[in-house]
C-alpha cells in the first residue's frame, strides 16, 4: 500500500527571527508564576507586565520604538498588587485592560504619540471579584463587553460603556483555568480546575453543555480555545501520567472528545493560540524552547501535524498580532512576541509561508476581522447576535455585511442578577482653590473622627474597602452632577463623550437640560459656543445644585496640588420592582413610597433613553461603515483623475 502525504499549503511554514534592531532590550519582564501570556500588541503599541518592587504596572510603548528601551521609560501603574493579565481592545487600539492580584480589573486609555509620563489615572475601575482577577477577554464583535475570571470561581461579564457587570457566571466548582469566545460571541468556553469543560452562555449565565470529570486528567492548569464558529473546542492538558495531550471536543456531543493525541512528557503548561483565519493552531509552552503547529480539519482525524520552530531560549510568554499587522508583502500568517525574561529581551517572531513571489496572495490571506464592532454593547446584551465584520488584507475595504439575528438568551428588563456584587463608586472631581482655604472641619454626615480619611491616598481606601466587601471606581478629573459629568466644549472642535456608572439619586432626573441621575445613562454633550461668562456662571449654579442634592455624601478635600477633591459615594444595587404610590399632589407619608415612584418614573426614563442610545449607535455604526465603503470608490476616482491628467 502506497504512503500518501497530505498536501497543505501551510505545511512549509518556518520561523523568522528579526536582527537584534527590531528586538526591545532592556525590559526587566515580570517572572510571576501565572499562566497568562503578560505581552498583549496590536498595531500600534507593545505591551508588556514587568517586575515592579511594590504595587503592579506594565509596561506600553510605541510599536516602532525597538531597539533599547529606557530604563525611564514612562509604565502604566495604578493597581495595588501584582497585574496577572493584559489585553487590547480590538475596536480600538489606545484602550487596554488589566486584571490583577487587588481584585480589580482597570480600563486604560494610551495617547497616540505614547506615554510621557506614568499613567496612573484609569477611565474605567471595575470591582466585582472577591480575589485576585487572572484573566480577562474582550468580546469578538460586541463593543465595550469584557469577561473577566478570577480566584473566587466566578465569572463577571461587564458594560465597560457603564462601567457595571452584566450577568456574575457562578456555575465553576473551583478555579477557572482560560477563557475563550466563539466567532460571533454568543458562547464562551472555560477549563475548570474540578477537570470540566464548560460552554456558558454568557446573557443567561447558564452553562450551555458541560463534560463530564475527566479522570485521565491531570493536577495542572489546562486550557481550552473556541475553533471559530465550527461548533467544536480545542484543548490542551496534562494527563495523569504527567504527557501533555491535546484534544477536539464536539458541542453536540460533550460525552467525550472526538480526538485525542498526545505530544510529549514535559512539564510545562501548553498555550494553544488559534488562527481562525488559516485554521492553524499554534501550541506554545512556557518554559519551552519550540512552537508547533497544526492544522485543523472538519474532517477525521481534525489535527494534523504540520511542523515546529525551535530556538535556543525558552519562553515566558508570547504576545501576538492581530491578523491586520502582519506584513502580506513578506507573507507573514503570524507574529508572535516572545518574551526571554532570563535575558530582558522581547524578540517579534513571524510565522512565514514560503512563496516566491511578493504580491498578494488571496488563498492565504482570507478576509479576516476588522476594527469595526458588529454590535453595540446595549445590542448585544438586549439578545443580538452578529458576525464579524471582516475587512480585507489587501486594502482594508470590508467584504461582508453579516446578518442580527435574535438569541434566546435576553437579559432580564429589570436588569437582575444572580448574586450581584455590592459595588460603591468614589468619583474625584478635581478643582483648583485659593490657598489657605483648606477646611478640616467635618462636612454634613461626617464626624470629626472621620475626616482622617481624606489624606488617605485611594490606593490605601481601595485595600480598605475591599477587605470589607467594598469596592471603588475612581475617575478623576470629571465634574459630577448626580453622576453625570458635565465639561466644557472640547478646544479641538469635536463632540465629546463622557460614559459614567453611577446610580440615581431621589433629585429630579433633569437639571437645567442636563438628563442625568439613573444607572443606565451617559450624556453626549456636543460642541457649543459657550462665553467664558456663561460658562462661569453655569458652574457656580451646578455647585450649588450638587450642594444641595439629596441622595448623595458629598466630601470636599484637597489633595497634593493642592486642587479641591470632591467624592461622591454612591452604592450600586439591583432595581427594585416599581410600585404605583397611592399618593398625589401631595407630601409622601414614608420614604419607602417616595422611592417607589422615585423608581417607576426612572423605568420610564431609562427605557427612552436606551432606545435613543440604540438608535444613536446604529446610525454611526452605518455611517462608519458607508466611509470604509467610500475609500476604494475614491482611489478609483483618483487613479482615472491622474490618467487623464
Amino acid at each position: 500500500m502506497a504512503f500518501k502525504i497530505r498536501s497543505s499549503k501551510f505545511r512549509h511554514i518556518y520561523g523568522s527571527i528579526p536582527k537584534k534592531d527590531l528586538c526591545y532590550e532592556n525590559i526587566k519582564i515580570t517572572r510571576n508564576t501565572h499562566d497568562s501570556n503578560f505581552c498583549a500588541v496590536n498595531p500600534k503599541f507593545l505591551a508588556v507586565v514587568t517586575e515592579t518592587g511594590g504595587g503592579g504596572s506594565f509596561l506600553c510603548i510605541p510599536l516602532k520604538s525597538s531597539g533599547r528601551v529606557d530604563p525611564k521609560t514612562p509604565h502604566v501603574c495604578g493597581h495595588a498588587g501584582v497585574v496577572l493579565d493584559i489585553k487590547f481592545n480590538p475596536f480600538n487600539d489606545n484602550i487596554i485592560a488589566s486584571s490583577s492580584e487587588d481584585c480589580t480589573v482597570k480600563v486604560w486609555s494610551i495617547p497616540e504619540d505614547g506615554l510621557k509620563t506614568n499613567l496612573s489615572e484609569w477611565i474605567v475601575d471595575l470591582h466585582g471579584h472577591k480575589r485576585r482577577v487572572g484573566y480577562i477577554e474582550w468580546h469578538p464583535t460586541a463593543e465595550n463587553i469584557l469577561l473577566s475570571a478570577g480566584f473566587d470561581y466566578k465569572c463577571v461579564l461587564w458594560n465597560v460603556e457603564q462601567a457595571e457587570p452584566v450577568n456574575v457566571i457562578s456555575c465553576h466548582d473551583n478555579t477557572v483555568f482560560s477563557m475563550s469566545w466563539n466567532q460571533d460571541g454568543s458562547l464562551f468556553s472555560t477549563s475548570c480546575k474540578d477537570k470540566k469543560l464548560r460552554v456558558i452562555d454568557p446573557r443567561m449565565a447558564r452553562v450551555a453543555a458541560e463534560s463530564p470529570v475527566q479522570d485521565n486528567l491531570g493536577s495542572r492548569a489546562w486550557k481550552s480555545v473556541f475553533l471559530g464558529d465550527t461548533g467544536r473546542v480545542f484543548t490542551s492538558f496534562h494527563s495523569r501520567f504527567c504527557d501533555r495531550e491535546i484534544a477536539v471536543w464536539d458541542l453536540k456531543n460533550m460525552s467525550a472528545p472526538m480526538r485525542t493525541e498526545g505530544i510529549d512528557n514535559s512539564s510545562s503548561i501548553l498555550l494553544p493560540y488559534y488562527d481562525q483565519d488559516t485554521k492553524i493552531m499554534y501550541l506554545a509552552g512556557k518554559g519551552d524552547s519550540n512552537i508547533r503547529y497544526f492544522e485543523i480539519d472538519d474532517e477525521s482525524p481534525y489535527t494534523h501535524y504540520l511542523n515546529s520552530f525551535i530556538t535556543s531560549d525558552p519562553q515566558r510568554g508570547l504576545g501576538v498580532m492581530p491578523k491586520r499587522g502582519c506584513n502580506t508583502e513578506r507573507c507573514e500568517v503570524m507574529r508572535f512576541y516572545k518574551l526571554h525574561a532570563s535575558k530582558n529581551l522581547i524578540e517579534p517572531l513571524s510565522m512565514i509561508v514560503p512563496r516566491k513571489s511578493s504580491v498578494f496572495h488571496e488563498d492565504i490571506y482570507p478576509p479576516t476581522a476588522s476594527q469595526i464592532p458588529s454590535l453595540s454593547a446595549d445590542e448585544w446584551i438586549s439578545g443580538q447576535s452578529r458576525g464579524q465584520i471582516l475587512m480585507s488584507m489587501l486594502d482594508g475595504h470590508v467584504t461582508n455585511s453579516p446578518k442580527v439575528s435574535s438569541a434566546k438568551a435576553v437579559q432580564n428588563k429589570d436588569s437582575s442578577l444572580s448574586q450581584a456584587p455590592t459595588i460603591t463608586t468614589y468619583k474625584a472631581v478635581n478643582r483648583p482653590r485659593p490657598e489657605g482655604s483648606v477646611s478640616t472641619q467635618p462636612y454634613a454626615g461626617e464626624t470629626t473622627a472621620n475626616t482622617n480619611h481624606r489624606n488617605i491616598p485611594a490606593s490605601l481606601r481601595n485595600i480598605k474597602q475591599l477587605s470589607t466587601n467594598e469596592e471603588f471606581v475612581s475617575i478623576k478629573d470629571e465634574p459630577q452632577s448626580n453622576g453625570i459629568p458635565l465639561e466644557p466644549p472640547s478646544p479641538s472642535g469635536k463632540s465629546t463623550v463622557k460614559k459614567v456608572w453611577s446610580p440615581a439619586s431621589p433629585k429630579s432626573p433633569t437639571t437645567n437640560g442636563f438628563a442625568g441621575g439613573d444607572s443606565d445613562s451617559y450624556t453626549r454633550h456636543q460642541n457649543a459656543a459657550f462665553s467664558p461668562g456663561f460658562f462661569q456662571a453655569y458652574l457656580i449654579k451646578r455647585d450649588h445644585q450638587m450642594s444641595t442634592s439629596r441622595g448623595c455624601h458629598r466630601n470636599t478635600q484637597c489633595n497634593q496640588n493642592g486642587h479641591s477633591v470632591t467624592h461622591v459615594k454612591k452604592v450600586w444595587s439591583v432595581p427594585q420592582s416599581p410600585a404605583t404610590p397611592h399618593w398625589l399632589g401631595e407630601s409622601p407619608p414614608n420614604e419607602a413610597e417616595l422611592r417607589k415612584a422615585y423608581f417607576k418614573q426612572l423605568e420610564e426614563i431609562s427605557s427612552l433613553k436606551e432606545q435613543i442610545s440604540l438608535k444613536d449607535k446604529r446610525i454611526r455604526q452605518l455611517e462608519e461603515e458607508i466611509s470604509v465603503l467610500k475609500l476604494p470608490i475614491a482611489r478609483e476616482i483618483n487613479v482615472q483623475d491622474q490618467s487623464e491628467c
